[in-house]
């Protein structure tokens, strides 16, 4: 059977490359609009696997994704992290002091504030990077740029003409999405939830507690606005361990009778060290 995987962007985004490292065993990669459309892909079993950003070690928690994921019935079953290396691409000719207007993602240009910060730029968001790169080749005038990879340079015929623009050294994590849950373990693994918490005094410390008490590792945890609730608030958390670990079993059991609501995003293979 061809694993189909479905990743957000035209070629040389990205995601692109982290679908090629997260399913190797795919039969076949589809290019997607949007990361909607990669959710939606996945819901309907258009694709096997969608895969998307989750966290940028510069910009913090992809928004986003996180948002999307918590309306979607859609389980993380595998992680990775890629060395993110964002480059300014023109079309060839052009140089560095004709360029008005920078094409990227949100992401992309939350990772790369330096650059902009004495630089009297317009900046125009895009779906992808690789989205950009494609907009500045079609467009192709020679004052816009756009923040993307080699690979979308080569892609669309773009020179670069700056190298490596992000503040520091960059690293986003990316996860692959399903629908289904993975009941398989291992050494190392890690589940994902969210929970929303009663709005009173404590309740996030009496949510947080039983993961001490069990003596869990806390990955991450993600503060997000609920939807349909001015002002309140839910929390993505990410934790050491499967679903099934005791320990972990019985901090869920703890943390479901101390929240309003609960739900699990499912378990998963931690990613080794680097």
């Amino acid at each position: 059977m061809t694993v189909v995987v479905g990743f957000p962007g035209p070629a040389g985004s990205h995601s692109g490359a982290a679908a090629a490292v997260l399913v190797p065993e795919a039969g076949r990669s589809v290019a997607l609009p949007s990361f909607i459309s990669v959710i939606d892909a996945a819901v309907s079993a258009e694709v096997e696997l969608g895969v998307l950003p989750i966290e940028s070690t510069l910009a913090g928690p992809i928004a986003e994704t996180h948002d999307l994921l918590y309306g979607a019935p859609l389980s993380i079953v595998r992680e990775a992290s890629l060395h993110i290396r964002h480059c300014l691409l023109a079309m060839p000719g052009s140089s560095l002091e004709q360029i008005r207007v920078v094409r990227s993602h949100p992401a992309a240009f939350d990772q790369c504030r330096e650059l902009f910060r004495s630089w009297p730029v317009q900046c125009v968001a895009t779906s992808t990077t690789a989205d950009a790169a494609r907009d500045v080749a079609q467009r192709g005038d020679p004052s816009e740029a756009a923040i993307a990879s080699h690979a979308a340079a080569e892609a669309y015929g773009l020179d670069v003409i700056a190298e490596d623009v992000s503040d520091r050294n960059a690293y986003t994590r990316f996860v692959a999405v399903a629908p289904h849950t993975r009941i398989d373990g291992g050494v190392a693994w890690r589940t994902a939830l969210w929970f929303v918490t009663d709005h009173r005094p404590g309740s996030l410390f009496r949510a947080l507690e039983p993961f001490a008490r069990h003596g869990l590792n806390l990955v991450q945890l993600v503060s997000r606005p609920l939807p349909d609730s001015p002002w309140r608030y839910r929390f993505d958390a990410v934790l050491d361990g499967h679903v099934f670990d005791q320990d972990v079993s019985a901090a869920l059991a703890d943390l479901r009778a101390v929240t309003r609501r609960l739900r699990l995003f499912g378990s998963y293979p931690a990613e080794a060290p680097r």
